[in-house]
């Protein structure tokens, strides 16, 4: 068997340091000695026995799989948490969407924002935990610690009244078929990056339609194939006052009340 593409020796590492154990204090927990435990973080178990394979499975809450092929430390912290409550996402033979993350330095998730000199970049580098890294990172205490929030840079006029240069906070939506009708979301896509429309599923067509707020501009379908990540709109952080209705929308608006005085007129009986 090729183990070259296992993940077992830097896993173990990974999830002892972050469980802030020493080896002496982890091979007694195991009941296994240090100079066991030492062989096997550093890649000289070339065959674990299967008791070793157990016993730390058990331990850690984490399937053998995914402790044998899954780089368990670019996962970040929330999906190493549903991991060890028993969603596994992650089994053999499923597509795995990984999101690179940063944390703090008690494990809590950041919120990293993309500034607008980085969101060229942001789909090539989305992946890449040296990209995430570098970006700006905050904390906003009213969201919720056990999800996963990323701030993106809105331009242009698509989703009036959200003024332009506004910054959008989304919530990693993993779970595609969550989505319902219009959800609000940041979309990354392959072709046009980063954008925040109204986000409809169309599983049967493999696609995601986009709608802009602003009526001016015509919806479209993006198939799911080049669609990167999608973030629910959660809330947005802005220096400017919404905008008033363009008079184009007013007008709009104006002709639909107007239809619908019709329209009652013409329902009433005639006397």
């Amino acid at each position: 068997m090729n183990t070259q593409n296992f993940f077992w020796a830097s896993n173990l590492k990974y999830l002892r340091n972050r469980k802030r154990l020493s080896q002496d204090e982890l091979a007694e927990r195991l009941s296994i000695t240090r100079v066991k435990l030492n062989a096997h973080e550093n890649g000289r178990s070339k065959n674990p026995p299967v008791e070793d394979l157990v016993r730390i499975s058990d331990f850690y809450k984490i399937s053998i799989d995914n402790l044998l092929k899954v780089d368990l430390s670019k996962l970040g912290e929330l999906k190493l948490r549903e991991l060890e409550s028993g969603n596994d996402v992650y089994a053999m033979g499923t597509k795995m969407r990984i999101l690179a993350t940063t944390v703090d330095k008690d494990n809590n998730e950041n919120v990293e924002m993309v500034p607008v000199k980085a969101k060229a970049g942001y789909a090539a580098g989305y992946g890449d935990p040296d990209f995430i890294a570098q970006l700006p990172v905050f904390n906003l205490p009213y969201l919720p610690k056990d999800r996963k929030y990323r701030m993106f840079p809105t331009t242009g006029d698509s989703m009036l009244p959200i003024p332009e240069n506004a910054y959008v906070i989304g919530e990693y939506l993993e779970d595609w078929h969550s989505i319902k009708g219009d959800m609000p979301c940041i979309v990354i896509t392959k072709n046009d990056g980063i954008v925040f429309k109204l986000v409809t599923n169309l599983p049967e067509q493999r696609a995601m339609r986009l709608k802009s707020l602003n009526t001016q501009y015509a919806p479209y379908e993006v198939h799911t194939g080049d669609i990167l990540e999608i973030w629910k709109f959660k809330n947005y952080i802005s220096d400017s006052l919404p905008e008033s209705e363009s008079s184009l929308q007013e007008i709009a608006r104006m002709v639909m009340e107007i239809k619908g005085d019709v329209k009652k007129l013409s329902l009433k009986p005639k006397a």
